[in-house]
């Protein structure tokens, strides 16, 4: 088993942190459904483009996986001749996808099946944060696995946050993204009733950011996105209804009531029906607005 590290997903998020990685020395097997998303690790001499995914891991010491939702996580970690096939004993299978926590239980069982070591560590803050390697890490780990995967997550991110034994990464990222979803939702009302009401967007941004109203969606990510035209994602709406209804799925099966959130996701299905979907998640706020006849908020 050699120190090299395959990475799985090269998307939005994943490829800025692979390429994160490969600025700070790590020598990577690189892989992406889509050929191109590898092209730019050309100029690194310590990253190899493979084939597939399971080439990735082949001899690999860890395997990092960024990949949509929970269907590609179980057929390309656990599938027939996938990831975890070609991984080695003591070696480890870390994902940083965001999906339901009974596949990342099934995957982290498999896994020590076969002796493989798993990570959870869903990401948290934006793409723009992913470019700049200043990413938050909610992990779930063994202590000691924690400490060995902690150098690849500071290569990514700025924050890294062990939240428990495996699985617990999962869960802690689906309480947060159930608050990012629902207040970047609760926004886009805000902005629309902003424009109706003739009032000045940035002095009623300063009321709102004076008080306990204020929100990181605001501060963040409208902020730098919405308010300055730009609604390409960014994190897809497509993606954020995907989060949401893992949200709800979990919720009902652990008996909690989530009616914000459920209320929240069939807002998103709205947007999604429009056409929407390919946006940035704080383009609904423009869909809000357009929803109302309103001018769209800028800055």
């Amino acid at each position: 088993m050699s120190d090299r590290i395959g990475f799985v997903g090269l998307g939005r998020m994943g490829q800025p942190m692979a390429l994160n990685m490969a600025r700070k020395g790590f020598a990577l097997n690189v892989f992406d459904t889509r050929p191109e998303q590898q092209q730019p690790f050309t100029e690194f001499n310590t990253c190899e483009q493979v084939a597939s995914a399971p080439d990735a891991a082949k001899g690999a010491a860890c395997c990092i996986t960024v990949l949509p939702g929970p269907a590609e996580v179980d057929s390309v970690v656990l599938g027939a001749g996938g990831i975890l096939d070609n991984l080695e004993p003591g070696s480890i299978m870390m994902d940083l996808s965001t999906i339901l926590p009974e596949v990342t239980d099934k995957v982290a069982a498999a896994c020590k099946e076969k002796g493989v070591h798993f990570v959870d560590a869903p990401i948290g803050r934006l793409a723009s944060h992913a470019d700049k390697g200043e990413s938050l890490f909610m992990v779930g780990a063994d202590k000691e696995i924690f400490e060995r995967v902690k150098p690849m997550l500071e290569a990514m991110g700025t924050t890294i946050l062990h939240c428990g034994g495996p699985g617990a990464g999962t869960r802690a990222k689906l309480v947060n993204n159930f608050l990012a979803i629902t207040s970047c939702w609760m926004n886009a009302e805000a902005m629309a009733l902003t424009k109706a009401f003739g009032l000045d967007l940035a002095t009623t941004l300063d009321v709102i950011h004076g008080t306990s109203a204020t929100n990181g969606q605001l501060k963040m990510n409208y902020a730098t996105k919405v308010f300055q035209g730009d609604i390409e994602p960014g994190f897809q709406i497509d993606l954020a209804h995907k989060d949401l209804t893992l949200i709800v799925e979990s919720a009902n099966k652990a008996k909690v009531p989530m009616p914000v959130a459920a209320a929240a996701r069939e807002a998103l299905s709205g947007a999604r029906a429009s056409g929407w979907g390919g946006k940035d998640f704080s383009g609904l706020a423009d869909y809000c607005c357009e929803l109302a006849g309103v001018e769209k908020p800028r800055l």
